[in-house]
């Protein structure tokens, strides 16, 4: 059996404050990070110091990093990053719903009211290795339309919508690429599309729900009140004629902004209380709290379907960008979950409430603890 010695607490304090400057007590927290954004100036904000060193308090990170070093290297116990090491497993698209089919065969026995309520991602395959099953499932719908998106891509990029097989030809798992390609044609998930989305002055959009855990061991989530809404700049329409037209069926904002018709004065954006108003005064207050409380479900849902496949460490936590629409049945869908939501702002508005959500990120995480 291996056991660790630990030094003595008022030791180990002494120490601490003897790495920090002839016995003085820790006056100032440090942050590294290569981004220039609102995490970067939230942080200046609270009076903490930039460090190019090891000697930093927290890491905001880019995913790449973490993957390539947080093995290799040792933390001190109040350092912190901002990313969980397989964080893959809930924000890669693939993975995500492995994941949560996984799940849900796992409570259909145990408690199948729950399992039932795992309904809230549109049917889907990972190509190329589930052609055949998709194909199945697309000639008992001939008239659908399904989406396409590559599975480690973002900001729209790859995205596409079909109504004709013929369109994914070389996704086939028989096609020429498994046979004189040797990396084949690039993994995609293939979604049905969710084609009765909820408007809003005729135009499409989803949601930006933030969501913080500090611990998958007990599952610890911090749901932020607000968010934001993404519009698409054209009025919608589901005809097959305007299926190309991304500007009207995606509502990234990199997508978005190309648009001739782009709102650089608002940005697509819509804050999610003005859209709670909205459908307030509506279809009043009780059909909001329970569309709200389902968004809400659809979070911890697929929270628990990845807790036990977490590596849980004191030293992580993640912000997920939730990327939610509901249709006109007021029904909520899944679309994706983001371990790096963007946090760059295109508009006062945009900056305020970022800042503001990064401010009471760092609350909970409260690393100026630290100085007291």
């Amino acid at each position: 059996a291996l056991v660790v010695l630990r030094m003595p607490k008022k030791a180990e304090d002494e120490e601490q404050k003897g790495s920090n400057g002839g016995g003085s007590r820790k006056t100032v927290l440090k942050f590294r990070t290569g981004f220039r954004n609102t995490i970067y100036d939230a942080m200046v904000q609270r009076g903490w110091r930039e460090t190019e060193g090891d000697d930093w308090d927290l890491h905001w990170a880019d995913r790449e990093w973490i993957h390539e070093m947080f093995d290799n290297i040792h933390l001190g116990n109040e350092q912190r990053v901002n990313h969980y090491r397989n964080d893959r497993e809930l924000c890669r698209k693939d993975l995500l719903v492995k994941n949560l089919k996984k799940y849900k065969r796992q409570l259909s026995k145990a408690d199948p009211e729950e399992a039932a309520s795992y309904d809230f991602w549109p049917s889907t395959y990972v190509l190329p290795g589930d052609y055949a099953l998709f194909a199945e499932e697309f000639k008992r719908n001939p008239s659908s339309a399904w989406i396409m998106k590559p599975v480690g891509r973002a900001q729209g990029k790859g995205i596409f919508i079909f109504q004709k097989l013929s369109q994914i030809s070389k996704w086939r798992s028989d096609s020429r690429y498994e046979k004189n390609d040797k990396e084949g044609p690039e993994s995609y998930v293939v979604q049905r599309y969710v084609a009765n989305p909820y408007l809003v002055a005729g135009r499409k959009f989803d949601m930006r729900i933030y969501a913080l855990v500090t611990s998958y061991s007990p599952l610890t989530v911090w749901l932020y009140r607000s968010g934001f809404c993404r519009f698409s700049s054209q009025r919608y329409s589901s005809a097959a004629a305007d299926l190309e037209n991304s500007f009207m069926h995606l509502t990234n904002v990199a997508i978005q902004k190309k648009a001739a018709d782009y709102d650089s004065e608002n940005g697509g954006k819509w804050d999610c209380r003005h859209l709670k108003l909205h459908l307030m005064s509506r279809y009043g207050i009780a059909m909001v709290d329970r569309l709200f409380y389902e968004i809400q479900m659809i979070v911890l849902r697929s929270l628990f379907s990845v807790q036990q496949v977490m590596i849980q460490d004191k030293h992580c936590f993640e912000l997920y960008g939730y990327d939610i629409l509901f249709d006109d049945t007021f029904k909520p869908w899944l679309v994706e979950v983001n371990a790096s939501p963007s946090l760059s702002a295109n508009t006062p508005d945009d900056y305020a409430m970022k800042v503001a959500m990064l401010h009471s990120m760092l609350d909970i995480i409260d690393l100026e603890s630290k100085l007291k």
